[in-house]
């Protein structure tokens, strides 16, 4: 049996924030949401989370993970003194303890797995992450066999001159028996410079000790301020976009374009300089994407080009294009072949395959049918101030320039409006609409005179 416990409690100051460190964001989650997500296929018994400063805060915004038990640790007196604190709700466990950090979340799975598999075949009372770095100073040394079990971990400031080269430092990731650690937690003292409970003192307590190196020391890197998060940002990035060049995306400017965790792409994307893709969003093969695009929450189907656009929520078909300097809103959807073009925004609508709005145009909350063409500054006025109303244009028809549609409206199929036209009547199929003042000529105009 595994149980997994994150420490969370810790307040933050260095990120001089009014959100607490582990809710920081990062690639489209936070940073404990990255921590859970790392363990999550180890699919551990128990999932506690030990909280404390604004735990509230922290715990609502994780109310949605199943299973997950939170742990008060107030007030907060160091690592050792968070894990004192699964006594009680750990009381009868027989099985491993794996303890993770909430600010620090670039542990790849493989990493944890590997540690799991270690300490269970080596049947370790405690197996700890390890990491070699260029530079270990300030980092406590770790002294262990070629075997990879653990004699010392000695504190920076208590090294010796030669200890200090050795480049094995302690991650503070840990794999432990719990029913030992459970032994020794109550033995823990404050007996150091900083008067806390420090976790890494049950090492000396069990026997045997055992580490785990990882093959790449970023992984163990964690974040107390926004120099760090940023680094941590780049790090991921760099490994995403690594991850989808693997597959066959194309990235013209990499260090250009940022990605999220749940970004999704079909083999054969073009993606251009300075494109950015957010939350669940996953782009069909064939697709060429930008420059300058926002793709957040969506689904592009196989041959869709946008250019300089935004896309959010939304559902975009084959072959469509957008841009440049489209904008197409939470709650559309295009089908297959439609072109929204120069300065066109698409808002909680439906448009049929073969749609054009080409330039400079508003459509929101309306249905469109097959092979509609919207015609320049076409707009459909939904909102009369108190409620938003549907627009509805059937298959075929067209709009002419500068046309306004007030709905609640529905046009017919094979409708023509003719260009500067208002409406603010249905219109049935075949007819031609015009909804404008006649024309008025004055000839020989020679404009006010002054008095």
């Amino acid at each position: 049996m595994l149980a997994v416990a994150v420490l969370a409690a810790g307040k933050g100051t260095r990120m001089k924030s009014e959100l607490p460190k582990v809710l920081q964001p990062l690639a489209g989650s936070t940073l404990v949401e990255r921590v859970l997500a790392s363990c999550r296929h180890l699919a551990p018994q128990r999932q506690l989370l030990i909280v404390g400063h604004q735990a509230e805060r922290v715990e609502a915004s994780l109310a949605g993970q199943p299973g997950l038990e939170f742990v008060l640790q107030q007030p907060q007196h160091g690592t050792g003194h968070a894990v004192q604190q699964l006594l009680a709700p750990l009381e009868g466990f027989e099985g491993d303890l794996l303890v993770l950090n909430g600010d620090v979340p670039l542990l790849r799975p493989a990493t944890l797995e590997a540690l799991l598999e270690q300490h269970q075949r080596t049947r370790a009372a405690v197996t700890l992450l390890t990491a070699r770095l260029d530079d270990p100073s300030g980092y406590g040394r770790v002294f262990a066999a070629d075997d990879g079990r653990v004699s010392a971990i000695v504190e920076h400031r208590d090294c010796t001159e030669e200890q200090r080269r050795n480049p094995l430092i302690n991650a503070g990731i840990y794999c432990f028996n719990w029913p030992q650690l459970a032994a020794v937690l109550p033995s823990l003292t404050t007996d150091n410079d900083q008067g806390e409970l420090y976790l890494t003192d049950t090492v000396g307590m069990l026997e045997p000790a055992m580490h785990q190196e990882v093959a790449d020391a970023a992984e163990i890197s964690g974040i107390n301020d926004r120099l760090q998060l940023a680094q941590c940002e780049a790090a991921l990035q760099e490994r995403l976009r690594r991850h989808w060049m693997a597959e066959g995306v194309t990235f013209v400017d990499p260090a250009s374009c940022t990605l999220s965790e749940g970004t999704r792409f079909g083999r054969d994307v073009l993606v251009e300089p300075q494109c950015h893709f957010r939350g669940a969003t996953s782009i069909g093969a064939g697709c060429r994407i930008g420059p300058g695009c926002l793709i957040e929450d969506s689904r592009l189907e196989e041959g869709v080009q946008a250019l300089y656009s935004v896309v959010r929520q939304a559902v975009v078909g084959a072959g469509c294009s957008l841009g440049p300097f489209a904008q197409v809103r939470p709650g559309s959807t295009l089908a297959e072949h439609c072109h929204v073009g120069n300065f066109v925004e698409v808002k909680n609508s439906s448009l049929g395959a073969g749609v054009k709005v080409n330039h400079l145009s508003y459509i929101g909350d309306a249905d469109l049918g097959e092979r509609v063409n919207v015609g320049a500054g076409t707009i459909t006025a939904n909102y009369d101030g108190v409620r938003k109303h549907r627009t509805v244009i059937g298959a075929g028809s067209k709009t002419g320039a500068n046309s306004v549609l007030v709905a609640p409206i529905s046009l017919g199929e094979n409708v023509t409006v003719g260009a500067g036209s208002t409406l603010t009547r249905n219109v049935p199929s075949g007819a031609l609409a015009l909804g404008r003042a006649r024309q008025l000529v004055k000839e020989n105009w020679s404009g006010p005179q002054s008095g």
